[in-house]
């Protein structure tokens, strides 16, 4: 798969040790430009971090902590802070192959206008467990491939491709042309638990207040939901996105075929 060029030439970060070893051990080395650890930390902690960046023969540098909170803007990042180009995004052809090359119907996640960059790194995270082909997303109004993203994901950025739409109604209408079937969410639809998650599906999540644009779901083939008996008539964006995607993977490979 090619991926297309990152659209700025700024620098971005990764932070964490998990996340900074998912990408040390990935194609994702490739855009690392440096390694900051901090200094005085035991060596035992960071050695696979600097066994990873000399295979790949990235320079490393030894900070104090003041600086990696500096580049980390004050994240959680356990001594390792790597310099990096920005994440780049694929095309819509792009996501098609990755489901081809695994010989698998497509399976792909539609976020429209996810803000929040802990909800979409515990989305990526979750897609990568499911096998999820690809995740699309607008260009604007809605969170992109950031460190936190990054960060959140531990290390699922680097293996789920990520296409960035410049009008997800028009993208829904090509994918239905491709053969796939659109499911929303919203308060009234199918229950999750009845919902017959075969073949090529796209899954759509909307804004964590907003619900799905009016535009966007008048594309949907169907609208699922998720039945609540509390108090609260609504779930986080990545709790909803992981129940559907659970629940897909369930009527994809039921109980003996997963592994």
């Amino acid at each position: 798969m090619s991926k297309r060029e990152p659209e700025t030439d700024a620098t971005d970060f990764v932070i964490g040790r998990h996340a900074a070893l998912e990408t040390l051990k990935t194609e994702g080395a490739s855009r690392v430009n440096k390694v900051f650890l901090q200094s005085g930390l035991k060596a035992d902690a960071l050695g696979d971090v600097q066994r990873y960046a000399k295979q790949a023969g990235i320079p490393v540098q030894n900070a104090p902590k003041t600086k990696l909170d500096l580049l980390s803007d004050a994240g959680n990042h356990q001594g390792v802070v790597l310099a990096i180009t920005p994440y780049p995004y694929v095309d819509i052809d792009d996501l098609f192959a990755v489901a081809a090359a695994k010989q698998q119907p497509p399976f792909f996640l539609i976020l429209d206008n996810i803000e929040d960059p802990h909800n979409l790194g515990s989305i990526m995270r979750t897609a990568d467990a499911v096998g999820v082909h690809g995740i699309i997303i607008p260009k604007r109004r809605a969170v992109g491939l950031t460190s936190t993203v990054a960060k959140i994901s531990t290390g699922a950025i680097e293996h789920v491709p990520v296409m960035r739409a410049t009008n997800l109604v028009q993208t829904a209408k090509e994918l239905k042309k491709r053969g796939m079937w659109l499911f929303g969410t919203d308060m009234a639809g199918t229950d999750y638990r009845q919902w017959n998650a075969k073949g090529a599906i796209a899954i759509v999540i909307g804004n964590e207040g907003k619900g799905i644009s009016p535009l966007l779901k008048k594309e949907m083939d169907e609208v699922i939901t998720i039945p609540m008996v509390g108090h609260v008539q609504s779930l986080n964006a990545s709790v909803a996105s992981a129940l559907l995607m659970y629940q897909a993977l369930a009527v994809k490979q039921p109980l003996g075929e997963i592994g």
